[in-house]
């Protein structure tokens, strides 16, 4: 091998493939990092801590935790474990959970696919500060905000809209320059380059790059963290943070919505990187273990990083009684940089400090577009992926110019508040509420007949559509009393018009046949949902999706994302004379569209699966009977030193497993 050929394989190296042919990544590490890079971005670094801030003290951590424990590990171990054990995409996997789910995997797609060409924008105004951290004295000396506003964004002041004394809409705002800026353009270009080069040859090139995106900006946020602390009165600031409680606050609803809206967040389920990612792994790989993992590391990253943003809260006295609330680009653009003025070297600091957010927010750009590239070669397997990633990357490059005018700002903040507070929730709800209602519901038919199924999940959906809207309207406890109002009387009628179970349920439940009925409406999707996976990835020694998994997703993590939804639509009723935020609401209900579209009339999103795919997910089953339990037998066997027994002999075994594995 010569030089050159040895260079460019440690460069750029050949992608491994699997035993199906599929692309894989070179290491359980590179599928760990790669997968944190798209959770752990320069969020965790200046939303977090503004989130933290505005709900200032250690009562912070209670939603926060059992958000983590409720939402963000659930929902996780769904996205890691189908994308695993059905080998493909986010639309491949969810038709396999079911044919009338395809829509969840094209709005997964959609909405990494909307945020990747914005997101990318705000790493241009990163890259701005960082040209400008080689000038000393540092430019935005003396005037930290006149140098945001007139040489980074560059914006033009709006007109504002009005409103007519009864509530319609007498004039809309208007943006009076929208011309494109120069510099961002051109940055624009070299920020889709560097995602271009993470990658271009697939997971095998992705999982070197992440060793540098992601690994070299956890050891800058360290050396920040160290400096930051050892400013002086950063106690003060720190003591806000870890050693003040206010147990009053957590009987106000607000801290509960942002700790929810952080996790979700900041985990980053619903963008379908973590499906697709996983789709790359080893069939039998530990996906419990890794969600864990993922959820564990990307929370205490953020949270271990506040140290550093609190002890610049502490270095400039900003307090919650002289500065009521910071959002996320003040902290990232305005308090950060008013601090490193006044540090010495602090040419260095700036460097670092915008360096660590540029690192980090290539590590969240390139998985979200990877979605869409795994979509394409997953659908059209014979296309170069070379000339895939490029081409995505020209047209993404092209799209975002319309935020790199002077008006951008006003567009990226229009599109972002509606895709993340409204579609990324509903995505997510669909993902909690029909996998643990749709998988296999041919087995509860069977059991306890349509119309008793029907009526149940007219009360399950029912009670959260009308709950949350009848809140929001006119008044939570009226939304509540509906909501499990209706639930409640639905479950009643279904149980009792429902026929007889002739197949056993779970032990509990297995007493008498009024609870055999319940099981088999509200539980036994997402139970078979959770042993079909275990078939696959809890082979082994690896960890296990606990039994209480299914009836968290359906009866816990859906409602509360039901209503963090529903906190969407006043907002946007205080913004409808705003062109960018008109045009961000349409677009967030385009993807919810795709979503309902695809559950009444799933044929028509059928173009969106490989031919070959598009019946993997109606396989002949019986109730209770585990789907991937005979391959699961065999590689369990091979494990064990059983590779010499006959095919007759496994071919005969296999047949007989069905009775074996009927629900303990």
């Amino acid at each position: 091998m010569s030089v050159w050929q040895k260079f460019k394989s440690a460069i750029i190296p050949t992608t491994p493939k699997s035993e199906d042919g599929r692309d894989q990544w070179p290491s359980r590490t590179a599928f760990i990092l790669a997968s944190l890079g798209g959770a752990v971005g320069q969020g965790n670094i200046i939303r977090y801590p503004s989130q933290v801030f505005n709900n200032i003290g250690l009562q912070w951590f209670v939603p926060y935790l059992i958000a983590i424990v409720i939402l963000a590990i659930p929902l996780l171990i769904l996205e890691i474990a189908i994308g695993v054990a059905y080998r493909g995409g986010t639309v491949i996997a969810f038709n396999n959970v079911h044919r009338r789910m395809k829509g969840v995997g094209v709005g997964s797609m959609l909405i990494s696919a909307t945020v990747v060409v914005y997101f990318a924008v705000i790493l241009v105004w990163i890259v701005i500060y960082f040209r400008h951290s080689f000038t000393s004295p540092l430019p935005w000396t003396g005037d930290v905000q006149g140098f945001y506003y007139t040489q980074v964004l560059r914006q033009v002041d709006p007109i504002p809209g009005s409103f007519t004394g009864d509530g319609g809409v007498a004039s809309y705002t208007s943006y009076p320059d929208v011309s494109l800026i120069g510099e961002s353009v051109g940055w624009s270009a070299f920020i889709w380059f560097c995602v271009w080069l993470c990658m271009c040859n697939g997971v095998g090139l992705t999982g070197r790059a992440v060793y540098v995106t992601m690994a070299l900006p956890i050891l800058m946020t360290i050396i920040l963290l160290g400096r930051c602390v050892s400013l002086d009165n950063a106690g003060r600031g720190i003591r806000l943070y870890f050693a003040t409680w206010n147990g009053e606050k957590l009987a106000d609803g607000q801290i509960w919505q942002t700790a929810i809206g952080q996790v979700f967040f900041s985990t980053g389920v619903a963008f379908g990187y973590y499906i697709s990612y996983a789709s790359y792994n080893a069939k039998w790989s530990n996906a419990v273990q890794d969600s864990v993992i993922l959820v564990v590391s990307n929370c205490t990253f953020e949270t271990v990083a506040a140290f550093a943003v609190f002890g610049v809260v502490g270095y400039l006295n900003i307090l919650p009684s002289n500065t009521p609330r910071l959002g996320s680009f003040e902290i990232g653009f305005l308090t950060y940089p008013a601090a490193i003025v006044a540090m010495p070297g602090a040419n260095f600091w700036a460097v670092l400090f915008f360096l660590t957010l540029l690192l980090l927010g290539i590590s969240s750009t390139y998985p979200m577009l990877d979605v869409v590239v795994t979509f394409i070669m997953d659908r059209w397997p014979k296309l170069p992926r070379l000339a895939v990633t490029t081409s995505l990357v020209v047209v993404a490059f092209l799209i975002s110019l319309m935020y790199c005018t002077r008006a951008g700002y006003y567009i990226l903040d229009g599109v972002d508040r509606w895709i993340n507070n409204m579609t990324l929730v509903f995505v997510a709800w669909s993902e909690a509420s029909f996998s643990t209602s749709l998988y296999r519901w041919r087995d509860v038919f069977s059991q306890v007949g349509k119309k008793s199924y029907i009526v149940f999940n007219f009360g399950y959906f029912g009670g959260m559509i009308l709950g949350v809207g009848i809140a929001q309207g006119v008044s939570a406890e009226a939304g509540a009393g509906v909501g499990f109002g209706l639930f409640i009387v639905c479950t009643l009628i279904a149980v009792f018009m429902a026929q007889t179970p002739d197949a056993p349920a779970a032990r509990f439940f297995n007493k008498n046949v009024m609870l055999k009925k319940i099981w088999y409406l509200a539980f036994y999707s997402g139970n078979q949902l959770r042993r079909d996976l275990n078939a696959i990835v809890a082979t082994g020694k690896n960890w296990k999706i606990p039994v209480f998994w299914g009836g968290l997703l359906r009866f816990i993590s859906a409602p509360i994302l039901a209503i963090v939804y529903s906190f969407g639509y006043p907002e946007f009723h205080t913004l409808r004379n705003d062109p960018p935020y008109i045009f961000g609401f349409i677009l967030a209900h385009i993807v919810i569209l795709a979503v309902i579209s695809a559950l009444v009339f799933p044929r028509y999103l059928d173009v969106f699966v490989p031919p070959d795919r598009r019946l993997d997910g109606a396989k002949p089953v019986a109730p209770n009977v585990a789907e991937n339990v005979m391959d699961a037998q065999i590689i369990r066997d091979t494990e064990n030193g059983s590779q010499s027994e006959s095919q007759d002999e496994k071919e005969d075994r296999r047949k007989a497993l069905p009775e074996q594995n009927l629900v303990k």
